[in-house]
């Protein structure tokens, strides 16, 4: 039964968010504020979590960069009345994995939480523990990315897209790939943002006056070689 930690200070909201997650057999349990959420969140194991962002004691912006910075990489799906481009996009920066705006229904929130589940399976499914890559290793079980003797840091994006790149070496991946394995169709992300994150990868595991390891394919996407 999968567990989801609920974040929302509107309690009529975050209780029919509860009671029809419990109904479709998840099982739940809510915070009010971000100091507590976070605090669950952290010292609790969650299959995912549904975040608010605006919310008392701590905003959900930071609850997020929180929960990322102490190296979770479970579903986070930010929840909302602000649907201005800046909000998506600060929301998607934090660390959140998708972003659902007020008011919605509730079939939405469930589809985009099986979206969720089922990129986190397909990612799992390798029984390697370590990807290799020329001088790049990904230590899958701790999302560890080192370059020789040099610790990576990446945020979640950019580790879900090196991983999607160094297991599809010599394998050209078009921007509508990588946008539904990373962000999911449902976001309403534009595939231009796909070229931003791969610019912030390169920029962290490229060799200065040296080809990168990830090469643009005109008119179609990327490729990893």
């Amino acid at each position: 039964m999968p567990k989801l930690l609920i974040i929302e200070d509107e309690k009529n909201l975050a209780r029919f968010i509860e009671l029809e997650l419990n109904y479709e057999g998840y099982e739940t349990k809510v915070a009010s504020d971000g100091r507590n959420g976070l605090q669950l969140a952290l010292t609790e194991t969650w299959d995912a979590i549904l975040l608010d962002l605006m919310l008392p004691e701590l905003n959900g912006l930071e609850v997020c960069r929180r929960i990322r910075q102490a190296n979770k990489t479970l579903p986070i799906i930010m929840i909302t009345a602000r649907d201005s481009v800046l909000d998506r996009v600060s929301g998607l920066d934090s660390g959140a994995d998708d972003y659902i705006v007020k008011p919605f229904a509730i079939e939405e929130l469930l589809a985009r939480l099986r979206s969720l589940f089922r990129r986190v399976e397909a990612l799992g499914t390798t029984e390697l523990t370590t990807i290799t890559f020329k001088d790049i290793v990904v230590e899958l079980e701790s999302c560890v990315v080192k370059k020789g003797d040099k610790v990576i840091g990446l945020t979640k994006r950019e580790y879900d897209l090196l991983v999607i790149f160094m297991s599809n070496i010599n394998i050209v991946l078009t921007r509508e790939v990588l946008l539904n394995k990373v962000w999911g169709y449902s976001t309403g992300v534009e595939t231009n943002v796909v070229d931003v994150y791969v610019r912030y990868l390169r920029n962290k595991i490229d060799d200065q006056n040296q080809a990168s390891f990830i090469q643009t394919v005109r008119g179609t996407g990327y490729v990893m070689r």
